[in-house]
């Protein structure tokens, strides 16, 4: 009988300890952002309004762009150009994202990004998060990955891929802190990409990048954010931004 509640003791520690070590393990996949306050964040999109968003050099939504299912959808058609942007500018922040890209279909995340009528595309000045559908679209099999989902376009790949299937919900993170150069993204819980967004490094990825002779890419540390027509449907939702400021 003691050998048996012996036994029993040790099996009930082993299995709390193994529980431990899963949630330790569960833990490590959550991003940061989950755990922030809730009155830290400024809801960008909340599935009821475009209050916080607007055309790229316009005052207005493109036609394009509607809200489905508390989503935010753009429905491609015969115009272009239809990208749209955040209302305000931010500097130092923390943006959570949630996409979902129909099969085949590509667009992209911006920051920093500047308007001007001399450059009729939000691209032209801000860097990009890739969003892709990395089975069928043509992009995910050229440039080492560096145009594969979650990639910073045209300058670094994913150290893994993390995004599930097309037609399903994916949960980006991109935290941008000009403070300590450090920029991040993570891609449904894991970190993917990390990189200094200021000063000698940044500037040696953009002259190796097709962006190397674009006068105003990557030039301002402040910006719109910005979200892209790339004549493919696609749909955001559970958009919020906070401001990084300890």
């Amino acid at each position: 009988m003691k050998y048996l509640i012996q036994l029993s003791i040790v099996m009930a520690l082993s299995a709390s300890c193994k529980n431990t070590q899963n949630s330790a393990e569960i833990s490590k996949e959550i991003p940061e952002s989950q755990s922030v306050p809730s009155s830290q964040w400024q809801v960008l999109f909340d599935g009821s309004n475009f209050d916080q968003w607007r055309g790229y050099l316009s005052d207005s939504m493109p036609e394009a762009w509607t809200i489905e299912d508390s989503a935010m959808v753009f429905n491609p058609g015969g115009k272009g150009g239809q990208n749209i942007i955040s209302r305000d500018i931010y500097y130092n922040f923390e943006l959570s994202i949630e996409w979902n890209i129909a099969p085949g279909g590509n667009s992209g995340i911006f920051w920093g990004v500047l308007e001007d009528p001399a450059y009729p595309e939000a691209y032209q000045s801000g860097p990009e998060i890739q969003v892709l559908d990395n089975a069928k679209h043509p992009e995910a099999f050229v440039a080492e990955g560096t145009h594969t989902a979650g990639a910073l376009f045209d300058m670094i790949a994913p150290s893994e891929d993390h995004t599930k299937p097309a037609g399903s919900w994916n949960h980006c993170v991109l935290r941008i802190d000009h403070r300590n150069n450090e920029g991040v993204v993570l891609m449904n819980g894991h970190q993917i990409v990390s990189f200094k967004p200021d000063g000698p490094e940044w500037e040696a990825m953009v002259a190796d990048s097709k962006f190397a002779d674009w006068p105003i890419f990557g030039k301002s540390p402040k910006g719109h954010i910005g979200l892209q027509d790339h004549g493919d449907r696609v749909a955001y939702r559970n958009i919020k931004i906070r401001h990084l400021t300890n």
